[in-house]
Order: C-alpha cells, then structure tokens, then sequence
C-alpha cells in the first residue's frame, strides 16, 4: 500500500484505496498509527459532576473510565483491572465511594490507586500501594473532556483545538450545556466509511432531504484547519426545533464531531469494532432550563438522518469490499473535508511504515 500514501492536492485528489477499508491488517495499523497517538472525547463535564461520577468509553479497544476523585479532579483511567482484565465499571455511575472489579471485587480509590483485594492475604510480596490502574492524559477544554494515550505522540492539544473557541464565542460556548441524552448505532461499515460521509455535505441533498430543507447548501462552506474542519452552513427551521442561526458542523482528528445548533450541543464518537464494523456514539446536551419539546423534537430529526447516513454508509462498504472499486477523484469544491482527513491518515501511515 506504499505507493498509495504519497500526498496529494487537492485539485487531483482521488479517495482512499478500498483497501484501507476492506483488509483486515488496518485494524491494528488504525490502532497504532491513528487512536493511540491522538485526542479522544470522554465526556462532558456535567457528567462528572461530583466526586465519584464516571462514564465509560472504549478509545479504539482501550477500554477507558474518566472518574471525578474526591479531590475534584478529573481523571481518565484504564478500564481494566491488574488482576485478570476484568472491567471495573461496565456503565455511567454517580456518586461513587471507590470503584470494584465486577469479576472479584478488587477495588480501587477515585485515583486509580488499589485499596482492597479479596483474600489476598498468603500472597507473597503482594503490595496493594504498588498497584494503580494506568491513567491517561486529560485536557478539559470547553467544558469537553479529552484524553491521550500517547500525548507526546499526539498534536499538541492547543494546535489541536485551535480557533474553534474564538470562532464560538462566549454565546456559544460549550461548557454550559448539560440534560445529557445518549444513543449509539451500530453499523456495518468501517469507522473511516463514516467519517468519510460526515466531512462533506456533497451528499446532503440526495440522502438528507429533511436536512437539506434546514441548509442552504449553496452557502455550505468548509473551512480546513491543521487537526479539524469545519462545515457550516445557515439554518433555517421552525422555532419548535432550532429556530434560525448557522448550523457547525466540526470534525476532530481522528473521529471526534460537535455539532452545534442553536440551543443545543451534539457530540459523536466513532469507535471502530472490526475492519466493517463501527459504533457511532451520540451524547446531546442541552441548556439547563431548555424546551422539553424542543429537545425531543431534535432527538427526532437527529435519529432520523442517522439512519439515513447509516443506509448509505453500509451501502459503500459493500461496494469497497465488492473487488469492484477503484479510488475516484474527489469534487475540490465539496469534498476538500474528506481530502483533508485522507492526507492525515496518509501522512500518520507514512510515518507508522518509515
């Protein structure tokens, strides 16, 4: 696959070889050259509320829990006990003292650090205060919070993030959202098929025909930044959904969305499960004191186009994995977001093959 990861403009820029979709060696490669070096979102801060508060999260097969300790900082944990793997927590919680293994009971304080294990007592040189559960690095940035398995290998998180504060501004920010609200699809496609579909809105008015009533997709614009991008486009719709105002559409490098609408935060995770399987995981926020039917109405429409985009996502990876596939040329106009994402995983194979 050498020769296909050379970079390319964006004026005779064709896709990603099926390959990279289809064989299953990139799953490990994804895992080495793409998730462990790179940001994941975990949560929101009105999910970690209190001390004891955890959600849990699978970052790429690292299965992950960010916990708020009793010392009010929030940290990101391995979600997988020193003893035998087992998993300490296997969903969100509140207000938790400790958290114990549900395989045997080995309990760890809020830092990570072993304080408990049943009948343990005859093994030799067996130390509780040397055991702890492996913690990855944390950035609480706009309320959002992110973690690394590899900082030094990942952007710096300022590069990462950089502009999007400025370009929100106070009204918009994110960090005061909360009445949080969790779906997750399951989907037969690879993860990169869907970001794929999420980084253009070339297709909006073919799949989308409720979106692209909200849109104006002659004003759809794409801004690129060195570890995000940006769609956005004005909106139009009724009172009883969003109102009016501009619709931002931001993809995080590498499977990272926030999609802000006027009243309301939406945040997806794409996790890949196999070379054609990804489970896309979506957390809505709203303002504390919001329209109850508003917020229905949105987790309605949302659902909707969600299933729109998972037929079509599931439809081009059969048609990757039908041998019938070469790479075609990318519109410069409409899908400079999908460019965008392919240099970078090019450019993160490159140096996993150097």
């Amino acid at each position: 696959m050498h020769e296909d990861l050379a970079p390319q403009s964006a004026a005779t820029a064709t896709a990603l070889p099926a390959g990279f979709y289809v064989d299953a060696s990139t799953i490990q490669l994804d895992r080495r050259a793409v998730f462990d070096r790179a940001w994941h979102l975990v949560a929101h801060v009105s999910q970690l509320h209190d001390a004891g508060d955890h959600v849990v999260a699978d970052l790429a097969s690292l299965p992950v829990l960010a916990v708020r300790g009793a010392d009010g900082e929030i940290r990101v944990l391995h979600n997988v006990c020193r003893h035998r793997a087992g998993p300490i927590a296997v969903c969100d919680g509140k207000g938790a003292r400790s958290l114990s293994c549900r395989y045997h009971g080995w309990t760890y304080a809020l830092d990570g650090q072993l304080c408990a294990a049943p009948e343990m007592r005859g093994a030799q040189d067996f130390n509780l205060a040397d055991i702890r559960l492996p913690q990855l690095a944390v950035q609480v940035w706009q309320g959002l919070v992110f973690a690394a398995v590899d900082a030094d290998s990942a952007p710096p998180f300022e590069q990462f993030v950089a502009g999007i504060a400025q370009r929100l501004g106070s009204a918009r920010g994110l960090a005061h959202y909360a009445n949080h609200h969790r779906v997750s699809y399951d989907i037969a496609c690879n993860w990169k098929v869907y970001v794929d579909n999420y980084l253009e809105g070339y297709h909006v008015p073919h799949v989308h025909p409720g979106l692209n009533r909200l849109l104006d997709y002659r004003s759809y614009k794409t801004e690129l930044s060195a570890w995000h991008s940006l769609q956005w486009s004005p909106l139009e719709s009724a009172d009883t959904l969003y109102g009016n105002g501009d619709a931002l559409y931001y993809w995080l490098w590498p499977n990272t969305m926030l999609n802000i609408l006027p009243g309301r935060l939406q945040t997806n995770a794409v996790v890949p499960l196999g070379v054609d399987r990804c489970r896309v995981v979506f957390d809505s926020y709203y303002a504390e004191t919001g329209d109850t039917a508003k917020r229905d109405a949105d987790l309605s429409f949302s659902d909707s186009v969600q299933h729109e985009d998972i037929g079509i996502c599931e439809a081009v990876q059969r048609g990757l994995a039908s041998g019938s596939y070469l790479p075609g040329r990318l519109n410069p106009l409409r899908e400079t977001g999908v460019h965008h994402f392919h240099e970078l995983l090019r450019a993160a194979y490159r140096e996993r093959a150097d």
